[in-house]
């Protein structure tokens, strides 16, 4: 029993969809993923900096478009609350990466493999 051309043509349009859509997922959850840890790496280097402080240092905080004096101590632990969650983005955005490229590995094979069948008589 052969399947007909229209059906094998519709089902590899809608896995190249599937497959390109993918394959934008995974750019953008890349460049999520880039940002994150680029915002990570600067709160590090700001809690490392404030740490080189005396205490009695005053530190000022940007609230819209002011600035609020505020204890090193509040400073320090609103940083470190700050890079664990973007640690933890980071980890979920890494997860999400991996379900889509295996996402996209898969529509690929699925791709090739309705190829071979057509070619084979």
């Amino acid at each position: 029993m052969s399947i007909p051309n229209a059906a094998i043509e519709k089902l590899f349009r809608e896995i190249e969809t599937q497959a390109l859509q993918s394959l934008q997922q995974i750019n953008v959850v890349k460049a999520q993923i880039a940002a994150k840890q680029r915002d990570v790496r600067l709160l590090e280097l700001t809690t490392n900096e404030i740490s080189t402080l005396a205490d009695i240092t005053k530190v000022y905080e940007g609230v819209g478009k002011m600035f609020v004096a505020s204890p090193i101590p509040v400073v320090n632990k609103r940083l470190v609350l700050e890079v664990g969650e973007l640690k933890s983005d980071v980890l979920n955005l890494q997860k999400k990466l991996h379900y889509l490229e295996t996402t996209h590995k898969n529509s690929t094979e699925h791709m090739e493999k309705i190829f071979r069948s057509q070619g084979t008589p």
